[in-house]
């Protein structure tokens, strides 16, 4: 082609500049995008706003702990396989802090040996028996670790209900989401709390995570605390929400939802559900199933 009698190289070269500058900032900009998913939606993870009567959903309480020892991968296999929508564990911190699947502070009621699950290494756990407590059968079953529950539970279509026990620092909470983001987990995930720093924590390490706040008695402006806490529901007592049964429609009103725990029978089913609770976590799910079933024919 012939040259551009109108062209000026110097004018040129500083068009040229500066269009590569702009592509640099527009991808540096989709390239920030790219590494920031959505939040996960209230609706995604938890379901439509329930109306009073409608079925809430089951989280079978760590794990099927009916049928296999708590807080264990048979338990949460149990689980998966029974088609729970979500199961819920207990995590807590060993001595050298990594995650493990455990309820209480000790280990002395589900393990065959003894101490403060924070007072004992990783390794002193897994060479303890979680399972002879429950039944011979599961003998030699070991406590799993997060990284452990977090596979078994990709490789199905469940969700987690998970409850932080204790105080995590930044570090452990970066640990946590890391191990949930690997495995392709963020929105698959709810991590639940009583501790208004651990949940400040896993929103830095996480702006997708979702993360509820764990009430044994409610505060007199629920809404205004969750808010504080910025979380996007809460797990409460249900007798703290039956004595106060206004707050699931303020709750609701707000985008929020309602979980309640530990029910266990027909009668606290029939309450819970009343209410319009949107999930339930129960001991026994394989018979809360049925019993929703039953109530809506």
């Amino acid at each position: 082609m012939p040259d551009d009698p109108s062209s000026d190289p110097a004018r040129d070269r500083m068009q040229a500049l500066m269009t590569v500058c702009v592509l640099a900032v527009a991808s540096l900009a989709i390239a920030m995008l790219g590494a920031t998913p959505a939040r996960v939606s209230t609706s995604e993870l938890m379901g439509h706003a329930r109306s009073p009567g409608e079925a809430a959903f089951v989280a079978s309480h760590r794990g099927d702990s009916a049928s296999a020892p708590e807080n264990t991968l048979p338990a949460v296999e149990s689980a998966i396989a029974g088609g729970f929508p979500y199961v819920e564990v207990d995590v807590a911190l060993t001595e050298d802090r990594h995650p493990v699947l455990m309820h209480d502070r000790t280990v002395n009621r589900t393990t065959d040996g003894r101490g403060r699950i924070a007072e004992l290494t990783l390794a002193e756990v897994r060479a303890l028996d979680a399972g002879s407590w429950f039944d011979p059968a599961f003998a030699g079953t070991r406590v799993p670790t997060l990284e452990e529950f977090l596979d078994v539970l990709a490789a199905s279509e469940s969700k987690a209900l998970i409850e932080l026990k204790g105080v995590w620092n930044a570090d452990a909470a970066a640990r946590f989401a890391s191990a949930v983001v690997a495995r392709g987990m963020e929105r698959n995930v709810a991590v639940a709390s009583f501790d208004t720093r651990t949940l400040a924590h896993i929103s830095t390490a996480s702006s997708v995570i979702y993360r509820l706040a764990i009430f044994r008695a409610l505060p007199d402006d629920v809404v205004a605390a969750a808010r504080t806490m910025g979380v996007r529901g809460i797990v409460a007592k249900d007798m703290a929400v039956i004595a106060r049964p206004e707050i699931v429609d303020e709750l609701h009103a707000h985008g929020m939802r309602v979980v309640v725990y530990t029910l266990n029978d027909g009668a606290q089913w029939l309450e819970a559900t009343a209410l319009g609770v949107d999930g339930i976590v129960t001991d026994d799910p394989g018979s809360l199933n049925a019993w929703q079933a039953d109530a809506s024919r």
